[in-house]
């Protein structure tokens, strides 16, 4: 929702959608889950920019990453200058373009920004649910997603549009509803997590749940696991950067310290990720750190058909996926072996390669190379 001036024409700074505010879909129809187990009902909070137009064909769906949520754009007070997390690619004139698209972004089932998740209460017993959650998958995230774009009227939307862990909810998308999204758009993405992946997301699940204050998930929410949390959040964030970038940025400046405060921070590197600890640990639920990790880890397309080509075999939108040269997590090899696999099977898809010394997190920094690529392919 945008606010508006005194003679009715929307506010906006500098580029941006302006004031926004998030919905809720309820939904009382029950979700089966993948793993197993089941939700009588759930509710999905999201956000909207835009407008959708008469025949309902403008409709962009964003996915978020791993410790996104659906406040993708704008703001929520006038004062808080505070933007959604993918604010530069969002908005009139942009890239996702607002005067043409209506654009969604949900946050995803299981989450804890207002979608059904292990810190919501289960209205069955009256308890959180903790670890009585069932178990998440890229494809319950997508499921829900569907019921919410169906929900909203949209029959087919021009695009699905997401980085990380948001790719792989848009591939997900085109093979569990190919009817359903005219274009594809993945970046910083995998068709799978790989073994060193899916180590370092074991390291962060055991800081937490070796957290003293974490009692198998049943924590109180006003004294969370923010020891270990922290830390899961410090060592996560070292892979979504590089190398050539923190020394960059950071090199080895450091303050002078004494004998007796040896193991103090005195690098800024390090006080830079105890600063991205804290910060994390103020917004987010260790229980879905460790379900949305779980999620990652267990996502495998080739599981579809038993090969990726077989898993692509019945997709029908166009694909755009964009690796970045300096991405450790996702490397380009992964990325482009998703189009390959596509290619094979007489696919529409397009490759392309930025070159950034950002790592992981490049598809979320201002770069004129993908706001290029991602408007022409949605002239496509």
């Amino acid at each position: 929702m945008n606010d508006f001036d005194d003679i009715g024409n929307v506010k906006r700074y500098d580029g941006d959608v302006g004031i926004v505010e998030s919905s809720d879909y309820f939904c009382d129809k029950p979700l089966k889950f993948k793993l197993g187990g089941e939700l009588s009902s759930f509710n999905v909070r999201y956000e909207t920019y835009g407008r959708l137009n008469a025949d309902k064909t403008n409709a962009i769906l964003v996915c978020h990453a791993l410790t996104g949520d659906h406040h993708c754009a704008g703001v929520y007070d006038i004062n808080d200058r505070k933007s959604g997390w993918w604010n530069n690619i969002i908005g009139p004139d942009k890239p996702l373009d607002t005067n043409k698209y209506f654009i969604i972004c949900s946050n995803c089932i299981g989450g804890c920004r207002g979608t059904t998740g292990p810190s919501s209460v289960d209205p069955l017993t009256g308890f959180r649910y903790n670890l009585k959650f069932p178990a998440i998958t890229i494809q319950d995230m997508v499921a829900v997603q569907e019921r919410l774009v169906s929900h909203l009227g949209i029959d087919k939307l021009a695009m699905v549009v997401g980085g990380s862990m948001g790719g792989m909810q848009a591939l997900q998308w085109a093979i569990d509803f190919p009817d359903r999204a005219e274009r594809i758009c993945a970046l910083a993405t995998t068709s799978h997590q790989n073994a060193q992946a899916i180590a370092f997301n074991e390291v962060g699940r055991s800081a937490i749940m070796q957290d003293p204050v974490w009692n198998g998930g049943n924590y109180e929410l006003a004294r969370i696991p923010s020891v270990g949390l922290g830390i899961a959040r410090m060592m996560a964030h070292i892979t979504y950067l590089s190398d050539k970038g923190l020394e960059g940025k950071f090199g080895r400046e450091h303050t002078s310290i004494r004998g007796e405060d040896i193991f103090k921070p005195s690098f800024e590197i390090e006080n830079y990720l105890h600063y991205q600890g804290q910060s994390f640990v103020n917004r987010f639920d260790a229980n879905t750190y460790l379900y949305f990790t779980r999620a990652l880890d267990l996502f495998d397309l080739r599981l579809n058909g038993g090969s990726l080509e077989a898993a692509f075999a019945g997709v029908k939108a166009r694909f755009l996926v964009v690796g970045f040269t300096s991405d450790w997590l996702f490397p380009p090899a992964q990325n482009r072996e998703i189009v390959k696999a596509l290619l094979r099977n007489g696919k529409t898809a397009s490759y392309a390669e930025i070159k950034s010394d950002l790592g992981h997190d490049s598809f979320l920094i201002h770069s004129p190379k993908l706001y290029k690529l991602v408007e022409n392919f949605l002239d496509v």
